[in-house]
């Protein structure tokens, strides 16, 4: 259904936004992606004023890049639709922007040498969120696009209140919706996400412990097969509601053919999960 993409490499993420925003806009400016990837790529690799290139080992630059590109494809996915309101040129900038940057609260100060940016996950979307604007500030965005950005961050906030959000227009909202069905889809459709799930559990732990606050998501789970046990529940029960209903169904943009094709990136959750329960299945059959 779509080219093959490598998500660690951000070159072929790049090169692959790039097609999509000049499918979508002819006329674009062909410069805006490879300049906004490049202030990316400085940020994660420890290149931007005085942070440490990120060393939190679920979320991680490759996790940015996989919700990028699941984020881009479902705006190309809604242009083709022609769902209204359309996506301008400046929104689409300011979503690839947002999903970038969406995580960079992650990122530690030089002087930061106490655990891995995991400790921040609990405020990380608050810590992304100032981080965004003070580089855009410095790049010369106006007071309008900063909080564009911003309010599209604050979506992917697990307790986020979105009614709360101060939007400044409806697309700005379903750009919002667009990055955080992204953000949930990117990574929990990826080839190695049950493998990664130990590792999402380390970065709770270390969140907990840093914290104190027991009564936090990242708290829930004792241990990593608790959380690995969870996780189909966690699908079920909270991701298909955020999407369908928090997110007003922003993922089905995805389908393809719209409205009733298949959907790459549920398949390959669902294919995740499937697999995971026949790992559960084993673990509990009585030995003969």
């Amino acid at each position: 259904m779509y080219p093959p993409v490598v998500t660690k490499d951000p070159t072929a993420v790049e090169a692959e936004v790039q097609a999509i925003y000049l499918s979508m806009f002819p006329a674009g400016d062909p410069l805006f992606v490879p300049r906004v990837f490049g202030w990316a790529i400085e940020c994660f690799t420890g290149r931007y004023r005085n942070y440490q290139a990120v060393d939190a080992r679920y979320h991680d630059f490759e996790h940015t890049l996989q919700g990028t590109l699941c984020m881009m494809r479902l705006l190309r996915g809604r242009h083709h639709a022609g769902a209204q309101p359309s996506m301008t040129q400046r929104m689409f900038q300011l979503g690839l922007l947002a999903i970038l940057l969406h995580d960079t609260g992650y990122l530690k100060l030089r002087e930061d040498m106490q655990g891995t940016g995991a400790k921040y996950t609990i405020v990380h979307v608050g810590r992304s969120a100032e981080f965004a604007g003070q580089l855009m500030a410095e790049k010369g965005f106006s007071a309008a696009d900063i909080r564009s950005v911003q309010n599209m961050i604050r979506c992917t906030g697990v307790n986020a209140n979105l009614a709360a959000l101060p939007f400044q227009s409806e697309l700005e909202k379903l750009a919002g919706f667009a990055l955080a069905s992204a953000d949930l889809l990117g990574q929990m459709a990826a080839d190695d996400y049950l493998e990664k799930l130990p590792i999402l559990f380390a970065e709770f732990a270390e969140a907990a412990r840093f914290s104190g606050d027991k009564t936090h998501f990242v708290a829930s789970f004792s241990s990593a097969e608790d959380l690995v046990e969870k996780t189909p529940a966690f699908w079920e029960g909270f991701v298909l509601q955020k999407l369908n209903r928090d997110f007003a169904g922003s993922h089905r943009f995805l389908n393809d053919p719209y409205p009733s094709g298949p959907n790459y990136y549920l398949h390959r959750v669902e294919a995740n999960l499937n697999r995971l329960k026949q790992r559960l299945a084993m673990r509990t059959a009585p030995v003969a």
